[in-house]
């Protein structure tokens, strides 16, 4: 009989594509990994792996296999979320990810609330940006992430994956205190045709978000600066090194010398959480929305200006 522990570090070097990386998504040595691997082409007596370089390759019995785990491990999770749905318990460990601003701006508070209603609930928290995280839910890497998209930019969520809406981030411009526009009620971004720019890294949504955003106003990006961190962005608002879009989700305190001002027409985040629809039923990941949103409830009042 086939060992599950063994199909599951298949499953793995099959989405990772390395030995490391499969080490890496289980929280194993690459050493366990690999004897795992060779336990499991003794049981089969077939040749799993090939080497490929400095690396390895499934043959074609392996890949065979895999796409067999890969289907096993799914209804092994249907079977579990049927199980924890007749108990209706919240019990387990439950993964969550989420990109920095809303693990900031929402873990500490669902957290606290999930430890609180459901103390034999374990879990574990990660950063990642929004597409790693989809694809992470999607290895099984985590249950449930959250991620965002923009009013004008959508965040495509592939097939297999559930969602649900948390709340509306509404991010403002973020200037020195000594731009001509730092008094104003509100801005256009036609209005920064020729300021610096600061943005997120190349790559990222969000600043594809940025790049095609300003495009669409007739605005060629000036982007001076790159920074994935919103504070880091903000300092170098502070020392006067350009503008940038400052959302309001986990902010955190705003440096002197740093005015927010309402941008129209009205910029939307809308922040949302998937997960994979074969884990749809699991107590725990109902527990987990429902906490994230109670969460995003806590924070639909408007921060007031420089907070």
């Amino acid at each position: 009989m086939l060992n599950l522990e063994r199909l599951r570090t298949l499953d793995a070097l099959a989405r990772h594509g390395s030995v490391s990386g499969a080490a890496d998504g289980l929280h194993v040595t690459t050493s366990a990994v690999s004897q795992q691997l060779a336990k499991l082409e003794r049981e089969v007596g077939q040749q799993l792996l090939a080497k490929n370089g400095r690396g390895v390759r499934l043959t074609d019995a392996g890949r065979l296999l895999a796409d067999h785990a890969a289907r096993i491990l799914s209804q092994v999770e249907m079977a579990q979320s049927d199980i924890e749905a007749q108990r209706g318990q919240v019990v387990g460990e439950v993964r969550l990810a989420a990109f920095p601003t809303a693990a900031r701006g929402l873990f500490p508070t669902a957290l606290a609330a999930l430890r609180a209603g459901h103390p034999d609930l374990v879990v574990r928290t990660t950063e990642l940006e929004p597409e790693a995280g989809m694809r992470a839910v999607l290895r099984g890497d985590a249950d449930l992430a959250v991620v965002l998209d923009w009013s004008n930019k959508r965040l495509p969520v592939p097939a297999g994956l559930a969602r649900a809406g948390l709340l509306d981030d509404v991010p403002d411009i973020a200037m020195p205190a000594g731009h001509p526009l730092a008094d104003r009620a509100e801005v256009d971004l036609a209005d920064f045709a020729d300021d610096d720019w600061v943005s997120w890294p190349a790559g990222e949504f969000c600043h594809e978000w940025l790049t095609s955003t300003l495009r669409s106003e007739g605005i060629e990006p000036r982007i001076a600066h790159l920074a994935a961190e919103h504070h880091t962005q903000l300092a170098l608002i502070a020392a006067g090194f350009g503008v940038c879009v400052a959302p309001r989700l986990g902010r955190g305190p705003v440096p002197e010398g740093v005015r927010l001002v309402p941008v129209r027409p009205l910029m939307r985040r809308h922040i949302h959480a998937v997960w994979r629809t074969d884990a749809d039923r699991r107590p725990s990941i109902r527990a987990a929305v429902g906490a994230l949103r109670e969460a995003g409830r806590a924070l639909d009042a408007p921060l007031p200006q420089g907070s």
